[in-house]
C-alpha cells in the first residue's frame, strides 16, 4: 500500500529544479487594475469524478499574507466591521468554521477581518466576495450605506450563522433588507445539495439564485455578465421586494427581447466601461473551458488587452466534459496561454494568474455524503501561478497545522509596501515553518526571474499537486469507511496536517534551491 503524506523524494527534487534555467518565456508584469479577482463555477455532469466544483481567487497585493484558521463558536456573536458601520448582534451560539483571513496588522489589529473562504461544522462552504460595480444611475437612486454589511463579515456572518445554504442566503438578505449593503458584490454558498450565486446589487437591492447544472462560469470581477432566472420561482430565486420597482420607477429597467428583466444590464456598469484587464481575463476563461468567443464579439489591442466586448454571459457551455480536478484548479491561475491573449507573450495583458493574488481556493462538493466530509476546501495561500493547493475536510476541522502560521504570525516578511514584488524582500529569511511565506517567496522569485524559473517551478508543483491530489482519495476512502464522528474528526485533523506538512517541506526544499 502507497503511503500517504511521505516526505521523501530528494533525487525527485533535484531532478525537476535542475529544469529552472529551461524556460524562456517573458518575463511580464500584470497591469495593476482596481478588481481583479477570479470566480469559477464547474458543475458535476462536466467534471472526470461527478463532483462539483466553486471557488475564487483573491486578487491584492504581490506580498499580501492570509492565513488559515479555524473560528470556535461563540455565543451571541457580535458582529462589527472596520470597513463600515455594520452591527449585529446573534442570538444564538454560532458554529465552528475555518476561515481565510486578513493579518490583523491590516485592519487595526483586529483578528475578524474578511474571514472570505470556508466551511462551517455543518458543511455550508461560503466564498466571500468577487467584487462588481454599479451603473451611475442605479447609484444614484440606491447607493451602498454607509451601515452596511460587506466584504469584511460575509463569510463570517453566513459560516458563523447557517446550518444550510439556503439559510445563509436569507440571512445575508434580510441583512441588507435592513441596514444595507456596504459594496457590491458576489458571493458563493453551498452545502451538500445546492449552490447559490449571492448578489448584493446596490444600497438594497440583491438576487440570489441556485448555479445552473449544465454551464460553467468564469467572472472576473464582472456585474454585468448576462444571465435570466425566474423571479417568481422561490425553490430557486430569492431577492430583494425593490429589484424591479426600484429600478423601474427610475426609468433603469432593462429587458431582453422577450420582456425578461436584464438584471445584470440593469445594475452593471455597461459593456464598455469595463477595464481591459478585466475584459481580458473574461476572454482567457472561455479559451481555458475550451469554449471561446466569437471573434467578432471582442477585439484584442497589443499593449492593452481584450476591448470592445460585447454581451458577455455569466454562463456557457465549455467545449468537452471530464475535467480534472487538477485542471478545475489551475483554471484560477490561467493566463491565456496560446491564445490570442496571452499575457506571458504581452506584458500589458491582465491575467487571472497575474502577480497579486493573495489566495485562492476551490470548493469540491460530492453528493451522496454526509455533511461533515461531502465538501473537500483546496486551499492555496498565495499567488495561484507558483503554488499548490493542499486538501483540507474543513467541516471536521478542530485543529490546524502550525505550518499554517496564524493571525498572530509576524508579517514583516512582506516587505515594506506589499504591492512591491520585492525579490530583495524574498531573498531574505521567513518566518519559520510558514507554508504561506514559502509560496509568497517562491512566487515572487518565479515571477520576476520568469525566463530563469517559471518552468522548472511548475513542473515540481505541478508534480507535488498529482501527488496531493491522489494522495487525498486514499485518505478519502478511510474517511468514508470511518463512521464515527468523533474519528472522522481526528483523520481530517491529522490528514490535514500531514498534507500541510508536507507540502511546506517540499515547497522549503525548493526555495532553497532557488
Amino acid at each position: 500500500m502507497r503511503t500517504p503524506f511521505s516526505n521523501g523524494g530528494g533525487s525527485w527534487l533535484k531532478r525537476v529544479t535542475c529544469g529552472f534555467a529551461v524556460g524562456a518565456a517573458l518575463l511580464t508584469t500584470a497591469p495593476l487594475n482596481a478588481l481583479a479577482c477570479t470566480q469559477v463555477w464547474v458543475p458535476n455532469q462536466f467534471t472526470a469524478n461527478g463532483d462539483r466544483y466553486v471557488g475564487r481567487s483573491e486578487d491584492y497585493a504581490s506580498r499580501h499574507v492570509k492565513i488559515f484558521g479555524i473560528q470556535e463558536p461563540q455565543k451571541n456573536t457580535h458582529y462589527t466591521s472596520d470597513e463600515s458601520g455594520f452591527d449585529w448582534t446573534s442570538d444564538k451560539t454560532s458554529y465552528r468554521y475555518t476561515y481565510v483571513r486578513d493579518h490583523p496588522s491590516d485592519w487595526s489589529e483586529r483578528h475578524d477581518a474578511y474571514s472570505e473562504a470556508g466551511i462551517n461544522e455543518h458543511g455550508v462552504s461560503c466564498s466571500a466576495t468577487l467584487t462588481t460595480n454599479y451603473n451611475e444611475g442605479i447609484k444614484a437612486v440606491d447607493p451602498s450605506t454607509e451601515t452596511g454589511i460587506g466584504e469584511y463579515s460575509y463569510a463570517g456572518v453566513i459560516l458563523g450563522e447557517s446550518k444550510t445554504a439556503r439559510e445563509g442566503v436569507e440571512l445575508l438578505g434580510r441583512l441588507i433588507d435592513e441596514q444595507g449593503a456596504n459594496g457590491r458584490d458576489q458571493i458563493t454558498i453551498s452545502d451538500t445539495n445546492e449552490t447559490w450565486l449571492f448578489c448584493a446589487l446596490s444600497g438594497h437591492q440583491w438576487i440570489a439564485y441556485i448555479m445552473p447544472e449544465d454551464q460553467v462560469s468564469v467572472n472576473p470581477n464582472m456585474g454585468n455578465l448576462r444571465f435570466k432566472v425566474d423571479l417568481d420561482d422561490t425553490k430557486t430565486c430569492l431577492h430583494s421586494k425593490g429589484l424591479i420597482s426600484v429600478p423601474e420607477e427610475a426609468g433603469l429597467l432593462k429587458t431582453f427581447e422577450d420582456g425578461t428583466p436584464d438584471i445584470a444590464s440593469t445594475y452593471g456598469v455597461s459593456d464598455v466601461d469595463h477595464s481591459s484587464g478585466t475584459t481580458t481575463r473574461y476572454v482567457q476563461g472561455r479559451h481555458y473551458f475550451e469554449a471561446p468567443l466569437a471573434t467578432d464579439r471582442y477585439t484584442v489591442v497589443p499593449g492593452k488587452g481584450v476591448t470592445n466586448l460585447t454581451e458577455p454571459t455569466q454562463f456557457f457551455t465549455p467545449g468537452r466534459g471530464g475535467w480534472t480536478t487538477n485542471e478545475i484548479l489551475r483554471s484560477l491561475a490561467a493566463r491565456g496561454e496560446g491564445t490570442d491573449v496571452d499575457a506571458n507573450k504581452d506584458a500589458a495583458f491582465g491575467a487571472i494568474g497575474n502577480n497579486r493574488t493573495v489566495e485562492s481556493h476551490m470548493f469540491q462538493i460530492r453528493d451522496g455524503l454526509t455533511a461533515d466530509i461531502a465538501t473537500v476546501q483546496w486551499e492555496a495561500l498565495s499567488r495561484t501561478e507558483f503554488s499548490v493547493f493542499v486538501p483540507l475536510y474543513s467541516a471536521l476541522l478542530t485543529e490546524v497545522s502550525p505550518y499554517f502560521s496564524d493571525l498572530n504570525c509576524d508579517a514583516s516578511h512582506q516587505g515594506v509596501s506589499q504591492r512591491d514584488d520585492s525579490v530583495e524582500q524574498a531573498m531574505k529569511e521567513e518566518p519559520e515553518n510558514s507554508l504561506p511565506f514559502v509560496l509568497m517567496d517562491i512566487n515572487t522569485l518565479a515571477y520576476e526571474n520568469r525566463d530563469h524559473c517559471a518552468t522548472g517551478v511548475r513542473a515540481y508543483l505541478d508534480a507535488l499537486q498529482k501527488e496531493l491530489i491522489e494522495q487525498n482519495l486514499t485518505v478519502d476512502d478511510a474517511m468514508q469507511a470511518t463512521e464515527d464522528t468523533e474519528a472522522r474528526t481526528a483523520l481530517a485533523n491529522k490528514a490535514g496536517k500531514a498534507a500541510t506538512k508536507n507540502t511546506y517541506v517540499k515547497c522549503k526544499a525548493m526555495l532553497e534551491e532557488m
